[in-house]
């Protein structure tokens, strides 16, 4: 229980603790249903736990002690509506944390994020990545745990998200190729050390940005209410995909599914790290796009930054519109292929990716559409990614779950 005095007649009291007794089970559930949501009032988690009135309001007030919700007992009633209207249900603006960070080739960033896939609070992001995971690793967590201390929040855990495949259950990084950090690289270990130095309380985590990503989109963003999620994206260097199973992150036997920057989409195209050639990962990425474009990195800004500020604002600009075609064109293939075995019911574009779609969703949707069995069906929806920072969100989302596993058990412990 969450420790607080009753302040309930004794008899009233009794009443409720049996009946949240009834339903302790459904506390996690419950959490989850306003954390991404899907229960705004408390006649819709009602419904959705398929409890009793009186046990949903008991798991209601149990949450809110434990200070993760808000009841609103006495909510305005819409207009033209006829009877009570039901307790509201918010998440608490001043509860628990989780404290996010991204790693990238361009810099890092540390946040914290409450639930709800909320930002608090933002640092300062660094544009220089040493090669020694150490030392980054241990200055993000420096800068989220001064966020902690500035706000005074609670911590629940920690998450970080990499751009590099995450290998399961060691939490080694596989492929931190745009890091120039070694491969294999043991980020977990290293991530839950500097937190456990910086005095950050909960346990500590570490996953795909990609993966992250997805996600992050499926609980509060563009993904949410699919049920088979296809997410590519490509951010400052490279491709990566992640696929949603039924509502549930698909990672594999290991960890390292859906490498989806690694299929051929030009055969004759650029050689690829991995010993191939035409990849996504150097056919559809920033780098791809500015050299197609026959324009040349500069060092001022984030090479996702000069890629999408070309398209945004020089789309007409002499071999712009035809690098962004033959992006587009390459992405469609890309897309197509791994429709055709997955049979997702949604697909959602980040990054340049993101960028590409807006410039000119027909074409990108005919490209899919052609090459795919289902595009011949109907087609399947291929939207743009909708939160800002998915990947830090995500990273949250990790140091969340245990709380949604167990709300009363995590917090004793956090």
């Amino acid at each position: 229980m969450s420790g607080k005095a009753d302040p309930r007649p004794a008899g009233e009291g009794t009443t409720s603790r049996t009946r949240l007794d009834r339903g302790r089970g459904a506390l996690g559930p419950a959490l989850e249903l306003v954390h991404t949501g899907r229960a705004p009032t408390r006649a819709v988690l009602t419904a959705e736990l398929g409890v009793t009135r009186a046990t949903a309001g008991a798991v209601a007030a149990e949450l809110e002690a434990l200070g993760l919700i808000r009841v609103d007992a006495r909510p305005g009633a819409a207009a033209g509506s006829q009877g009570r209207p039901s307790h509201r249900l918010e998440l608490a603006e001043d509860g628990p944390v989780a404290l996010a960070a991204q790693v990238h080739a361009d810099g890092f960033r540390a946040a914290l994020v409450g639930l709800g896939g909320r930002i608090v609070a933002t640092a300062p992001g660094c544009e220089v990545v040493d090669a020694d995971p150490a030392k980054v690793l241990g200055s993000v967590v420096d800068a989220g745990a001064e966020l902690l201390r500035e706000t005074g929040r609670r911590c629940v855990g920690a998450g970080l998200a990499v751009p590099s495949a995450v290998a399961e259950p060691e939490g080694l990084a596989l492929n931190p190729l745009h890091l120039a950090w070694p491969a294999g690289a043991p980020v977990r270990e290293i991530f839950a050390e500097c937190v456990r130095a910086a005095g950050v309380t909960g346990p500590a985590f570490a996953a795909n940005d990609v993966n992250l990503a997805a996600l992050a989109e499926h609980r509060h963003g563009a993904g949410r209410g699919s049920r088979d999620l296809l997410c590519v994206a490509t951010g400052h260097r490279g491709v990566g995909g992640a696929l949603v199973l039924d509502g549930r992150l698909h990672s594999g036997s290991s960890g390292l599914a859906l490498e989806v920057g690694h299929l051929t989409v030009n055969p004759e195209g650029r050689p690829c790290h991995c010993g191939s050639r035409g990849c996504l990962d150097v056919e559809a990425d920033p780098l791809a796009f500015l050299t197609t474009a026959g324009r040349e990195p500069g060092p001022e800004v984030s090479l996702l930054q000069q890629a999408n500020d070309l398209i945004r604002h020089e789309y007409d600009a002499p071999g712009v519109r035809a690098a962004a075609e033959a992006l587009i064109d390459r992405l469609g293939l890309g897309l197509a292929g791994l429709v055709n075995i997955l049979n997702p019911d949604r697909i959602i574009l980040g990054g340049l990716h993101r960028t590409l779609l807006d410039a000119d969703p027909d074409r990108l949707r005919a490209v899919v559409a052609d090459r795919s069995l289902w595009g011949r069906s109907g087609g399947v929806p291929i939207l743009a990614c909708s939160l800002d920072h998915n990947s830090l969100v995500g990273a949250a989302e990790l140091a969340w779950q245990p709380v949604l596993d167990d709300p009363l058990g995590a917090l004793a412990t956090a």
